[in-house]
């Protein structure tokens, strides 16, 4: 089921991309299992249980970080558990959107729920309702290595502190709270600690970002295809026996897609030995495309790894004979951070071929169509400047694309002395898919404008057809200059709502992989 037609989500088994999208983006409710509820409640006794034995357990009744080895009296742990909050709150700079905030949240939920942190029941049911009342902490985005500050900022909110948003409007925390009809908690042992350690920030943002990749990467399929048909490129580089020879699983089905597409368009028929050999932006549609599909692929399996991980630190393990605290390094973010990295370059290569067609599109000594796709070009510019709008998303993309994992900068007097940078991965990920997804409208939108100039006697593929004709609705033929920049945002919206994709999967009668 596609994620904006889900209407509920119950944690307490394996989450998936479509589940997580569900409630991060589209609203969908939230509810907790049954055994969700038990592993929760189970865990806390075992805190509840140590805590009164006196043991020393690491965040629980010690300091943090470097101060790990002064022990704090039971008196002082509701005082430690805010203090922490208070003091990592942090972050700085633009807030967290609504959906990365909710994202953020529903991995916290997810990663405490696995039943080894120990926090109370009652504290994830405040970030359930948070979720399910619409009541959204402002975490400012900025400054985190990959874990703590922004988290902090959210959960401040449960004791009635920092800031919030209902309904778009911002205000005071406590505010917020009676605004939706919840009372501040106040926070118990080992609760601070779990609700911002883990790789939850990291995971909720990739993964958004990564549905969105995912998105693009079909709709290039599509927007490519037809850029193929309207500038008289062959299907014959998609030929299943061509991909039969290098059996790369992800090119074999970019291939299929490409021919499901323009399976019934006589313009790809007429033309199919128009040229000897296309360009390579043309003819290597299926291995460039395919080789980042697997990119992208590979990273989703270790998203959802993640999302259905404990995260935490320490961990509380409830087996043996008295049961053990067991601290690691599982808030660790490389695994989210290295896969975001790969997928932030996959998605710059296949925008570098997109702008590649468009320009090919556009330049009328490779299209056979007028200058920048304009009558009078001279007195017009036509599509000419959209390309240059592409080059500067490019450029962006391309310095984004350097990885954030290969830094290391020490924090913790040491005690951290090697941080992954995973947040950072994350973070500019969906910077990546945003500008990618305008460098595909701009083509989208140049393709469009190349069928005013086709030849009419030659009909485009029915899926193709239906792409066009719903364009038409916002786009008009370009025959003088205009403001082109809501037509780009019209198309950009198309591509990124998923619509684009369900449109030609439903015209042509399978899903695209």
């Amino acid at each position: 089921m596609d994620a904006q037609d889900i209407k509920k989500v119950v944690l307490g088994e394996k989450l998936d991309i479509e589940q997580f999208v569900a409630v991060a983006r589209y609203g969908a409710k939230v509810e907790f299992s049954q055994a969700y509820c038990q592993r929760v409640n189970r865990s806390r006794r075992l805190v509840e249980r140590w805590t009164d034995e006196g043991r020393v357990m690491y965040g629980v009744n010690t300091g943090f970080g470097a101060l790990c080895t002064r022990v704090i009296s039971a008196e002082e742990t509701e005082e430690l558990q805010k203090n922490i909050l208070l003091s990592h709150a942090v972050s700085v700079g633009d807030p967290l959107s609504i959906e990365e905030t909710r994202a953020t949240m529903l991995m916290v939920l997810q990663n405490l729920g696995l039943g080894y942190s120990g926090v109370r029941l009652r504290v994830l049911e405040m970030y359930k309702e948070f979720l399910n009342r619409g009541l959204i902490p402002l975490a400012p985005g900025d400054g985190s290595v990959g874990y703590l500050a922004p988290e902090a900022h959210i959960a401040l909110v449960l004791m009635g502190e920092g800031e919030a948003y209902v309904k778009g409007e911002r205000m005071p925390a406590r505010e917020a709270l009676e605004r939706v009809g919840l009372e501040p908690v106040t926070l118990s042992s080992k609760e601070g600690l779990a609700l911002i350690n883990g790789t939850t920030g990291a995971t909720g943002i990739g993964a958004l970002a990564l549905y969105d990749m995912i998105n693009a990467v079909k709709s290039a399929d599509v927007v490519g295809a037809m850029s193929l048909e309207v500038l008289k490129g062959s299907l014959r580089a998609f030929d299943e026996r061509l991909m039969r020879v290098r059996p790369h699983e992800e090119q074999g089905r970019t291939a299929e897609n490409v021919r499901m597409i323009l399976q019934d368009s006589e313009m790809a028929r007429h033309y199919a030995r128009y040229r000897l050999q296309d360009a390579l932006s043309l003819r290597s549609i299926s291995q460039l495309h395919g080789a980042a599909k697997k990119t992208f692929f590979d990273a989703l399996k270790t998203i959802e790894t993640e999302m259905n991980s404990c995260c935490d630190n320490p961990i509380l393990w409830p087996e043996g004979d008295d049961g053990e605290a067991l601290s690691g390094g599982n808030p660790d973010s490389s695994y989210v951070g290295i896969e975001m990295d790969s997928a932030c370059i996959a998605a710059t290569a296949v925008a570098k071929m997109s702008e590649r067609r468009n320009y090919r599109l556009i330049n009328s000594r490779l299209s056979e169509y007028p200058d920048f796709l304009v009558k009078q070009a001279g007195l017009n510019s036509g599509l000419m400047i959209p390309q240059y709008t592409q080059a500067g998303l490019l450029n962006e993309m391309k310095i984004l694309s350097h990885p954030a994992t290969v830094d290391n900068i020490p924090t913790c007097a040491d005690q951290e002395d090697y941080v992954a940078m995973g947040y950072n991965a994350a973070k500019k990920a969906r910077q990546v898919v945003n500008k990618w997804e305008y460098i595909l409208a701009i083509e989208l939108l140049s393709v469009y404008q190349a069928h005013q100039f086709a030849d009419p006697a030659l009909k485009p593929g029915r899926a193709s057809r239906a792409v066009l004709e719903l364009v038409a609705l916002w786009v008009p033929p370009l025959t003088r200059d205009l403001q082109l920049y809501p037509l780009i945002q019209v198309l950009r919206d198309f591509i990124h709502s998923g619509e684009l994709v369900r449109l030609v999967e439903e015209k042509a009668g399978r899903r695209l992989s």
